[in-house]
């Protein structure tokens, strides 16, 4: 089985599209998305919409737990906030409804998904260190593998260390060691690249690969804009940071 990784697509319809093309003409089985579909960026409902009508399974985020009213956004930065105000006042009762049933975690056998840290989707996980309360985890879905997003940054924790990735080749995965993988963000990447990014797992071959899609981010910032959400939020789609 060849399966899609996405995560962090925060309301960037122009970046999804693009990602979702790319996924289509790679032949994959099944597409996962580790959630914050919403929040950052100015097309909330049309990403829900795409992702509802392809039936993708994708997990609850915390923009997506505070867009829905799930959560409050306790701890939220101002900007971040505006904008998961924004979010609310804009979320269609349909794509409030579908954010509100997403679950917090799934398990595919060989791997399993969250959004932040395992039972935790506040919780960010910046380094191999990071991940050691959590490996508990791996062995309560008796697996091996553990994807992640939330940090918006690509990135393979691996017992020696962390794994630069950067879409240049495959990376062979161990049997029977732990890893956390995040395969970067969609809709707002944080790594000095501003193209989208998503992760490709082979569960046969068991490698794993980083795949950058360009996208128009200048449209994408354009919306930003218009929308009168803050400038802030704009311009980090154009510098990927």
């Amino acid at each position: 089985m060849i399966y899609a990784i996405m995560s962090d697509v925060h309301a960037n319809i122009d970046a999804l599209e693009k990602v979702l093309e790319r996924i289509d003409s790679l032949g994959v089985d099944q597409t996962v998305c580790l959630g914050d579909v919403v929040g950052y960026n100015a097309t909330p409902n049309e990403c829900v919409q795409l992702l509802a009508d392809r039936d993708i399974q994708t997990i609850l985020g915390n923009h997506d737990a505070v867009a829905c009213g799930l959560e409050e956004p306790w701890g939220f930065n101002p900007v971040a906030l505006t904008a998961a105000i924004w979010t609310r006042e804009q979320l269609t009762d349909e794509a409030r409804d579908w954010l509100y049933s997403l679950p917090d975690s799934l398990n595919y056998g060989s791997f399993t998904c969250v959004h932040g840290a395992p039972k935790n989707h506040n919780v960010y996980l910046f380094a191999w260190e990071d991940t050691l309360p959590h490996k508990y985890f791996l062995e309560e879905q008796n697996c091996n593998i553990c994807f992640m997003g939330h940090t918006h940054m690509p990135v393979i924790f691996a017992e020696e260390g962390p794994v630069p990735v950067s879409g240049q080749g495959l990376f062979k995965l161990e049997p029977g060691k732990p890893y956390f993988i995040n395969p970067g963000s969609v809709g707002q990447p944080r790594d000095e690249n501003s193209q989208a990014a998503f992760g490709l797992l082979d569960t046969e071959e068991m490698s794993y690969e980083l795949v950058r899609v360009p996208y128009d981010a200048e449209r994408a910032s354009k919306r930003v804009r218009d929308a009168e959400l803050p400038a802030f939020l704009a311009e980090r789609l154009v510098l990927g940071r």
